[in-house]
C-alpha cells in the first residue's frame, strides 16, 4: 500500500504543478504532511531548506527523499518516477502541439493568469512556515535567524547552501 500511496502522493502535484518545482511544493506539502501525514510542517519545511541547498530540480529531491524516507530505495524510485512521469508523457504526447503553439498571445496570456495563483499558493505556504517556526522557536530567533541569512547571502555573497547549514547548525546545538 505504501507504494501506490508513494505514487500517488507525488503523481498528482506532478499533473497538478504547472510550472515546475516551486509550483508543486504547497502540492506536495499537502499529500505529504496532509493528507499521509508522513511528516510534520515543520520537518518538511527543513526536507525542503536541504532540498533547496542541493542542485538539480526541487521536485525530484523531495520525492527521492520522502519516498526513501518511507519505502527506502523503491520507494524512492516510485516517488521520483511519478515526479516525472506526467511531465514526460505530456511532453512525449504533446510536442507537435506545444511547438506548434509555443509562441502564441494566447499561451502566454493564459501564463500571465496562472502565476497569480502559484504565487499565492506559495505565500500561503510560507506562512504556515512562519506560523510553525514563530510558535517552535520563538519570534525573536525565528527574525534573526532570517535578518543574518539574508545579510549572509545578500550583502556578504555566501551561497545559500552553507546559510541553511549553519542554520540547521545552531538549530540542532541551541534550539533541539
Amino acid at each position: 500500500m505504501t507504494y501506490w500511496q508513494l505514487f500517488i502522493a507525488f503523481f498528482i502535484p506532478g499533473v497538478l504543478g504547472y510550472g515546475g518545482g516551486p509550483a508543486s511544493i504547497p502540492l506536495v506539502e499537502q499529500e505529504v504532511v496532509d493528507r499521509f501525514e508522513w511528516m510534520t510542517i515543520n520537518e518538511f519545511s527543513e526536507m525542503l531548506a536541504m532540498a533547496n541547498a542541493l542542485p538539480g530540480p526541487i521536485a525530484t529531491k523531495m520525492a527521492g527523499f520522502i519516498g526513501f524516507q518511507q519505502a527506502g530505495v523503491i520507494g524512492s524510485l516510485i516517488a521520483v518516477f511519478a515526479t516525472v512521469v506526467p511531465s514526460l508523457l505530456l511532453m512525449i504526447l504533446l510536442l507537435r502541439l506545444l511547438m506548434k503553439y509555443k509562441d502564441s498571445p494566447k499561451v502566454k496570456r493564459l501564463t500571465m493568469f496562472i502565476r497569480p495563483t502559484i504565487a499565492t499558493l506559495l505565500g500561503v505556504m510560507a506562512f504556515q512556515f512562519f506560523q510553525t517556526a514563530s510558535a517552535d522557536s520563538g519570534f525573536l530567533t525565528m527574525s534573526s535567524i532570517g535578518l543574518i541569512s539574508f545579510i549572509l547571502m545578500e550583502r556578504l555573497r555566501i551561497h545559500p547552501a552553507f546559510v541553511i547549514l549553519a542554520a540547521l547548525v545552531f538549530g540542532a546545538l541551541f534550539l533541539g
